[in-house]
């Protein structure tokens, strides 16, 4: 009973846990206030896996939209009628699942400033702890040449329980914000 509580403590703080992880990566090259429009790449979103279980219209929509209110805030604004911009822009969704083996020791005690050992003798058990990440990938590719510019990311640990869909879109916006706060690279 008691390793069922403590493995429920460590899912629940896993599924609680909502720090997102940032990574980004740029051509040191370039020179990043040249470019001054953006437009979307084709295909302009794409899942990781390629799963009907997590593609969604309303999803795409809702990382598209994001990703656009953050480049506009950036000084980036969005070609018109059609022209190709400066930078061509490409977003992913990424669901890896992951895991983690959990240690956990139970049982006995050393008598600290007394020293000597009581209690019952000393236990470990160790679990393996299966979970997903949530990855939304940003890519800015160079319009003229069409080599990849900059990347970001950003990663996440998925709650066990689906969100609402209020929840979802705050959530996008919220990690593609930050995902976008590493652009243009200082």
């Amino acid at each position: 009973m008691i390793r069922r509580l403590l493995l429920l403590g460590l899912l629940l703080s896993l599924a609680a846990c909502e720090t997102t992880s940032l990574s980004r990566d740029y051509d040191t090259t370039r020179d990043f206030a040249l470019y001054q429009t953006w437009s979307w790449a084709q295909p302009s979103f794409e899942y990781r896996p390629d799963d009907p279980r997590i593609k969604s219209d309303l999803t795409e929509q809702r990382i598209s939209q994001s990703v656009a209110d953050q480049l506009e805030q950036r000084g980036l604004r969005q070609a018109q009628d059609g022209n190709r911009g400066d930078v061509k822009v490409r977003a992913y969704l990424i669901v890896d699942q992951r895991q983690d083996q959990v240690t956990t020791n139970y049982g006995g005690y050393w008598g600290g400033y007394w020293g000597g050992y009581w209690g019952p003798p000393p236990m470990a058990e160790t679990r393996t702890v299966t979970y997903k990440v949530a990855t939304i990938q940003v890519d800015l590719f160079d319009g003229k040449d069409g080599k990849l510019v900059w990347r970001g990311s950003g990663e996440q640990v998925m709650r066990s329980s689906p969100p609402s869909p209020a929840e979802r879109e705050a959530a996008i916006r919220e990690t593609v914000q930050k995902v976008l706060s590493q652009y243009p690279p200082h």
